[in-house]
């Protein structure tokens, strides 16, 4: 008998437990006034096939700023024909 009240208690405590701990348990959205800013990298080529990797960071559609990347450099072909659809929109 003496057990069954034991074990009754505990699962209320249990239960108390979990449901005051709950927030703290999952995971919760972070909450800020501007989630639109943010950075990426891309290439960005010259009209003769010299391409450098650029950090850019932007803030919606703004561009915020560019900063080359040291060494992400390619020199293509005189003929070469940069396949994406508008490369020089550096905040899509």
């Amino acid at each position: 008998m003496k057990k069954g009240i034991l074990i009754i208690i505990l699962l209320i405590i249990l239960g108390l437990s979990i449901f005051i701990l709950r927030p703290y348990l999952t995971g919760k959205v972070i909450e800020t006034e501007d989630l639109t800013e943010y950075t990426h990298t891309k290439a960005i080529c010259n009209e003769s096939n010299f391409c450098q990797d650029y950090e850019i960071t932007c803030k919606g559609n703004t561009l915020i700023k560019t900063q080359p990347l040291t060494g992400a450099v390619i020199q293509h072909e005189e003929n070469w024909k940069d396949p994406r659809q508008t490369p020089e929109n550096l905040c899509e």
